[in-house]
């Protein structure tokens, strides 16, 4: 049994993140933080986690860092850098869910993030958290930067070809399509119900930024520069991801052999889900769950080789809380599925 706190547990990913850990067989969650709900009770905020005692408190890490073994962050981009320092400095372990330790040169990181990075030495010991990718990386790590949603998306969509010859690199194109909550909990205008609802828009054109962090893993995994064009779009729905990417291929290739290719590279994943030629994936389906499910269809209409690769993951499960629990199963050496089976609320 392990003892864990959630610092910024009144956000989405926090919340999700103290369903799926309060019935985990291995895990104590001892401290949840909160500024807007201190001293309240979870179940008072949430009703629908009425079973879970506690109450939020103020993030003082002085009074929390003898509470737990492992930190899951859930703090704005920016804020973490301090508090991740403050605790690895004290021998703790961390899964940061932010973006502040997820880009390797800090450079990129103030390029995108309009801010310094003031702990440029822990980037080096920070092991990007994609349990399909970097498994034994994390196993072994202190500090492990949990990916953000449109990359898990991204990343696994394309792992599987990024290092082959028969794909034009320098092709990617990649549509993401969200529901709001990944947007944040935080009310803000754009996200509001009247102007989400009954309407689609494409923002952070060119800019978003999830780019670097994509082409970041993807120039790792392929051993080569990559540079993507990303485009994310918001959608009237609550949560989900469904990213359309589309590669051209530089020589004849068969549908059945990059089909088999996904298969084989993912045999062994237990939460990724290549489906059958000709299946389409849905939000639905990944709804509540840590599964991404991906479908590979080639366009050979009037002589096209275009390869398009469809992925969808729960922005807030695989692209987030689902994806730090995974990576916490890995740190301590649990079953990799522990506390994530069947943890979906929803029909």
């Amino acid at each position: 049994m392990i003892k864990v706190a959630i610092v910024g547990g009144s956000g989405y990913t926090g919340v999700e993140l103290t369903r799926i850990l309060h019935k985990h067989p291995h895990v104590e969650i001892t401290s949840i933080t909160s500024e807007r709900n201190a001293n309240q009770r979870v179940s008072d905020v949430f009703p629908h986690l009425r079973n879970i005692s506690l109450k939020y408190e103020s993030m003082n890490i002085e009074s929390i860092l003898g509470k737990a073994d492992l930190f899951f962050l859930c703090l704005p981009h920016k804020t973490s850098q301090d508090v991740v320092a403050r605790l690895h400095n004290a021998g703790k372990r961390i899964i940061d869910l932010s973006a502040d330790y997820r880009l390797k040169k800090a450079s990129i990181y103030t390029k995108w993030y309009d801010t310094e990075h003031h702990y440029t030495h822990l980037l080096k010991k920070a092991v990007y958290g994609l349990p399909e990718i970097w498994r034994e990386r994390i196993r072994r790590a202190s500090i492990v930067a949990n990916p953000g949603c449109y990359p898990v998306s991204a990343i696994l969509g394309l792992a599987p070809i990024i290092g082959e010859e028969f794909i034009d690199h320098e092709s990617i194109v990649i549509d993401s399509k969200s529901g709001t909550s990944g947007a944040g909990r935080s009310p803000a205008q754009p996200f509001m119900y009247c102007e989400v609802n009954e309407s689609v828009k494409a923002y952070s054109v060119t800019r978003h930024r999830h780019t670097p962090e994509i082409e970041q893993e993807l120039s790792l995994i392929s051993g080569r520069k990559i540079n993507v064009t990303f485009t994310p779009h918001l959608m009237p729905m609550d949560r989900g991801i469904l990213s359309t990417i589309y590669v051209t291929c530089k020589k004849r290739v068969t549908l059945s052999t990059i089909v088999e290719r996904y298969r084989e590279y993912y045999s062994n994943e237990p939460f990724v889900r290549v489906l059958p030629e000709g299946v389409h994936p849905v939000t639905k389906a990944v709804k509540g769950t840590n599964f991404c499910d991906i479908s590979v269809f080639l366009d050979t209409h009037a002589g096209s080789r275009r390869l398009i690769i469809i992925s969808t993951i729960d922005n807030l499960i695989k692209g987030a809380s689902g994806n730090a629990v995974q990576n916490m199963n890995i740190m301590f050496g649990f079953d990799e599925t522990e506390g994530l089976r069947d943890i979906s609320v929803f029909p």
